[in-house]
């Protein structure tokens, strides 16, 4: 193997190995401008937007043991990796392309599992993590707080029907 070939596949090895999960884009519309807006959001979650090539990218994957994506591998093709939260990166990718119509989701892999486009807007629509524990929270504490007024009344249901001394 060519060492600028070699040189490329250890590049986008060391691209998927930043998380446990890589979205596979399209970014076939998508100008410089675009790319650099996109990469400035990408920031807040800590995840890199990069252009890889696909014969390389499949080399990296089959030697990371990825699930196969063959069938995305067609046209140009850009990785979306890093930090710690796919959910968040998923909402920021979602908003990209209603915005701008651009930016297609190909495919990604979360946890070592194949995740299609469709799955990944589904995830894109669910509530921050933040949301979802106060929302979790918020049922632990009503249910607590209703325990505790049915436990009130009982006691106040048992003064007032108690003879007065």
């Amino acid at each position: 193997m060519r060492a600028e070939k070699k040189y490329l596949i250890t590049e986008v090895e060391t691209h998927l190995k930043k998380s446990d999960y890589v979205i596979l884009a399209n970014f076939t519309n998508v100008t410089v401008a675009d790319v650099a807006e996109l990469r400035k959001r990408l920031e807040a979650e800590k995840a890199e937007f990069h252009v890889v090539k696909n014969s390389s990218l499949r080399v990296a994957a089959k030697a990371l043991g990825l699930p196969a994506f063959e069938s995305a591998l067609i046209g140009p093709t850009a990785v979306v990796v890093g930090g710690k939260n796919s959910a968040g990166v998923a909402k920021i990718l979602k908003k990209f392309f209603e915005e701008k119509q651009k930016l297609e989701i190909k495919v990604g892999v979360l946890e070592q599992k194949l995740i299609s486009a469709t799955d990944l807007s589904t995830i894109a629509d669910l509530p921050s993590f933040e949301a979802l524990r106060a929302q979790f929270l918020g049922l632990l504490s009503s249910n607590a707080a209703a325990f505790v007024r049915v436990l009130d009344a009982k006691v106040m249901k048992e003064r007032s029907a108690a003879p007065a001394a």
